[in-house]
C-alpha cells in the first residue's frame, strides 16, 4: 500500500482500478480544495524544473496549467480573464523573453 493524500486528476481513480488495484478517495472541502490545489501547483512546477528533455518539459508544462485552469476556476475567472491581464502587464511592464536579470537596485543614479 502506497499513501498519497495529493489531489489527482479526475480519472486517475478509474484508471488505477482498470489496472486490478483498488484505492480510496475522498472529495474535498472547498478549503481543502484550494489549499491541495496550491500543493499541486508546487508538485507540478517542480516535477517541470526536474525535467531533462524537451517532451518532458513539455508533458510537466501541460500539467501546470491544468493545475491553472482549476485555480482560476475556483477563483471565479476564466483562463481568458487571466490572459487579458497578461496581455497588459506585458504591455506595461513586458514579459521575460529578452532575458534580462536584474542584479542590484542603487538608492541614486550611478
Amino acid at each position: 500500500m502506497t499513501i498519497y493524500n495529493k489531489l489527482v486528476r479526475d480519472r486517475i481513480p478509474e484508471i488505477i482500478e482498470k489496472q486490478g488495484k483498488s484505492c480510496s478517495t475522498r472529495i474535498l472541502s472547498l478549503e481543502d480544495y484550494k489549499n491541495k490545489s496550491r500543493e499541486k501547483l508546487q508538485e507540478e512546477v517542480k516535477e517541470y524544473l526536474d525535467t531533462t528533455s524537451e517532451d518532458q518539459a513539455v508533458e510537466e508544462l501541460s500539467d501546470v496549467l491544468e493545475v491553472v485552469y482549476s485555480l482560476a476556476k475556483m477563483h471565479g475567472v476564466t483562463f481568458s480573464d487571466i490572459e487579458k491581464v497578461r496581455i497588459k502587464k506585458g504591455e506595461e511592464r513586458g514579459g521575460f523573453t529578452e532575458r534580462v536579470l536584474l542584479e542590484e537596485v542603487f538608492n541614486s543614479k550611478v
